[in-house]
This record gives C-alpha cells, sequence and structure tokens, in this order.
C-alpha cells in the first residue's frame, strides 16, 4: 500500500542529512533490513546493522550512533528494552517500526522515550524523511536564545533543559516541545498546531502529541495530576502558563 510520503522524492528534499551522520538498523527480518539499510546509504548515511537487540548493544558500544532505527518486535529481547538500555547510557534519537494498528505498542514506544514511529507496511523513502527530520531536530541550534520562565530554563545551542537549576533528562521531541511552549507563553496550541510546529509534520498520529505531552508533564510540573503550567484548553489543546492558572 502506498504511504502518505510516498510521492516525496528524498533525494529532492530541502534538507540533506549531515555528512557521515551514523544510523544503526535493528531489525530481526533480513529483507526489510537490507531495503532500510540501502534508501538510507544511498541518502548519504553511515549504516549499522543488528538482527536483534543484545548485537544492537553491542554495535551502539562499539560506535555509538546519531539515530536507532529499532523494530519494536525483536527476538528475546523486545524494541522497548533495547531502548531503554541505550537511553542509559546516554541520548540518541530513535524512530520505532511497529506493526499496523498496534496502537498499544506504538504508545509504549513513545512512553520509554522514541521520538518517532513508523508503521510497517511503510514506505522506506518516508523512513528516510523521518530520519532526515529527527536528526536536523537534533542539531544545536546555535542561533537560538535561551529561553527561561517559571523556573524553568531552555539553552537550545547546548541542548540543555533545567528546572529550578537540576537538570532535566529529556527526549529529543520534549525539549523540543518545551522549548516551543518557553517561546509562546500564554497562547493555546491545538495538536495539530504542535504537531505542524514541533515535529513538522502537517499529519500524522495525534496521539504521538498527548503522549508527550504528558511525558513532559511529568518532568517539569510538581503535580503532574494537577498541572499548573501546561494546561489544558478543553476543545482546543495545551497552553504552557508561567504563571499558573487564575487564583492558584
Amino acid at each position: 500500500m502506498q504511504q502518505p510520503y510516498e510521492h516525496i522524492d528524498a533525494a529532492s528534499a530541502e534538507h540533506r542529512p549531515v555528512p557521515a551522520a551514523r544510523v544503526l538498523v535493528v531489525e530481526d527480518d533480513p529483507t526489510v533490513a537490507e531495503v532500510v539499510s540501502g534508501y538510507l546509504d544511498r541518502a548519504g548515511y553511515l549504516v549499522d546493522r543488528a538482527g536483534d537487540g543484545p548485537t544492537a548493544l553491542t554495535r551502539a558500544a562499539a560506535h555509538w550512533p546519531d539515530l536507532v532505527v529499532l523494530d519494536l518486535m525483536l527476538p528475546g529481547m523486545d524494541g522497548l528494552e533495547v531502548c531503554r538500555r541505550m537511553r542509559g547510557h546516554g541520548p540518541v534519537p530513535v524512530i520505532m517500526l511497529t506493526a499496523r494498528g498496534d496502537e498499544d505498542d506504538r504508545i509504549l514506544g513513545l512512553e520509554v522515550g522514541a521520538d518517532d514511529y513508523v508503521t510497517k507496511p511503510f514506505s522506506p523513502r518516508e523512513l528516510v524523511l523521518r530520519v532526515e527530520s529527527v536528526l536536523r531536530r537534533a542539531r544545536p541550534a546555535a542561533a537560538s536564545r535561551p529561553l527561561s520562565a517559571a523556573g524553568l530554563a531552555v539553552d537550545p545551542a547546548a541542548r540543555r533543559a533545567t528546572k529550578h537549576g537540576t537538570e532535566l533528562a529529556l527526549t529529543l521531541r520534549e525539549f523540543d516541545l518545551l522549548a516551543f511552549f518557553l517561546r509562546h507563553p500564554g497562547r493555546a496550541f491545538s495538536r495539530e498546531d504542535l504537531m505542524r510546529e514541533v515535529w513538522g509534520w502537517d499529519f500524522g498520529d495525534l496521539s504521538t502529541v498527548t503522549v508527550h505531552v504528558r511525558r513532559l508533564r511529568g518532568k517539569v510540573e510538581d503535580d503532574p495530576a494537577r498541572p499548573r503550567l501546561i494546561q489544558t484548553v478543553w476543545g482546543v489543546g495545551y497552553r504552557f502558563d508561567p504563571a499558573g492558572p487564575e487564583g492558584s
């Protein structure tokens, strides 16, 4: 089945990958792994491959990747555990590959910190564009000024975020989402707005935004069950309010 990005020619994409960016493809299906690796190689990436979780961890330790394309269903050690263990050694963007229709699995992937996911069957060219998008947003934004409000501080150039001086362990998308909120205090955004402005997508699964907002609240709110900073605007979406709710 043709996917939404199938009509886009990755070779003519406006943004090209960073030279020599290293991508680790973790996929137990040899055919899928070969096709994905071939497309990424032709797009200019250095590609490592692993067919299972332990091999992926070994390859990552030997040559730390700039991004991991990670199948959720792997023999022995599933993709969620591989993602957790890799994140325990250092930050790395992760794109999960999941079976179509397995929404619970996709949500779990996002919950453990995956930056994006692609459902099978997928267009390899779509995957290349997703890789480019995630890597582009992972690069330091040297021209962006530091931001701060309500005890939160974000330095886009250093990719560093703190709360009352304590560093926050944020994923790539969580960092971008927090920086976006800090740039636009008091303004309500729909999930479609956030997907377009933060993820750079014109369409997609809006549960991605919902999960990331929930995860971000868990790291920046004093009481995530009663969020004061990232507020839900019913019927619209979300708003960052440094002052908290009125009367609080």
